[in-house]
């Protein structure tokens, strides 16, 4: 599946999850049930994956971790807060550079509609 794909439905599945709890939740609540739902439509997603820096060459943890990594080709960044800010933008971009992939998904499960709360980036 190709990345405009996956996207597509990620952003179905988060519209279903938004429709089914509405706003006001953890993120992490969000985070599961995305999850849940990529999985019952035969969607691959990896929770909480671990990003290391890679830094002369040695790969350092220093705590970075992707919400989501679906298909292995598209990162999910998961807020549920009052508006997205330039610093959620930086993160995704952070983790796309660091990660090497190239499409990434800000979801803020905390906007009236995903749609409102939707920002794809691109590398």
């Amino acid at each position: 599946m190709e990345e405009d794909g996956i996207t597509e439905t990620i952003i179905g599945a988060a519209i279903e999850v938004h429709r089914e709890l509405g706003p006001g939740l953890l993120e992490s609540t969000y985070e599961a049930c995305l999850a849940f739902e990529l999985g019952s439509r035969d969607v691959k997603a990896i929770r909480q994956l671990h990003l290391p820096v890679v830094y002369k060459g040695v790969r350092i943890d220093c705590g970075y971790r992707i919400d989501l990594l679906v298909e292995n080709r598209v990162i999910v960044e998961i807020k549920a807060v009052e508006k997205l800010l330039p610093i959620h933008q930086a993160q995704l971009l952070t983790y796309l550079r660091l990660s090497g992939h190239r499409v990434g998904l800000l979801l803020n499960f905390n906007a009236r509609t995903i749609k409102e709360g939707l920002k794809r980036m691109v590398l």
